[in-house]
């Protein structure tokens, strides 16, 4: 359901030009995972962001679904980020004013696919049950990111783009809410692509690739 195709990506600073992606090619097949490795300032946060609409590309192209992203415009993409992915993000990146199930059902009501029975699954898979009425800053980080997750998996999203999901959080932490992601992700049909840079959560996906220095250094599945 995604294509990557010879993605180039360059941003300027004080010394010129610097290239971030370096013609990067990938699948990822409709349920399928794939974890994105390679050292800081190889270009896999950029990756997201591209796949995500949050930032273009200079050449190359993204399909989903057969649909290249390149030809859409703002509110289209403001669509694709809505209903068509779920981010899950290391900061959690939760809206501080909004009690825990607020926050788990705000981008399935964005998206106009809010199902309260799901939600309220979300919720006891999670652990949130007895966290719905209080507000992120009463949480801890592990329940934090949980709700994050959940948030990300409210509108049943074709993809799931998650960037470092547990490297705030401690081994027994990051074990448990990996669990959770991949429970949840399988459930819900979605194809997920995680940054990491731990070797043993990206062996829990199915297929791991590596970048270096912008470009793909080595596949496995």
């Amino acid at each position: 359901m995604l294509i990557v195709e010879d993605l180039h990506k360059s941003f300027v600073n004080v010394q010129g030009s610097l290239a971030v992606l370096r013609g990067v090619s990938l699948q990822l097949a409709g349920g399928d995972s794939l974890a994105l490795m390679g050292e800081s300032g190889s270009g896999k946060s950029t990756l997201l962001h591209l796949i995500a609409g949050l930032e273009s590309a200079d050449s190359g192209r993204i399909l989903v679904n057969d649909q290249p992203l390149h030809g859409l415009g703002e509110a289209e993409l403001a669509r694709w980020r809505r209903e068509g992915i779920g981010l899950v993000f290391q900061q959690y990146n939760l809206i501080s004013s909004l009690s825990v199930a607020a926050n788990l059902a705000f981008q399935a009501r964005l998206a106009g696919r809010h199902d309260p029975l799901w939600i309220d699954y979300l919720a006891e898979q999670l652990g949130l049950q007895p966290f719905l009425q209080r507000f992120p800053e009463q949480l801890s980080g592990g329940q934090q990111q949980r709700v994050a997750i959940g948030r990300a998996m409210a509108s049943r999203p074709s993809l799931v783009l998650a960037d470092e999901p547990t490297g705030s959080l401690d081994e027994a932490s990051s074990d448990a809410v990996m669990n959770l992601l991949l429970q949840l992700v399988g459930e819900a049909g979605s194809s997920l692509l995680m940054v990491t840079h731990s070797a043993q959560l990206a062996s829990r996906l199915s297929r791991r690739l590596t970048l270096h220095q912008g470009r793909v250094q080595l596949e496995q599945g």
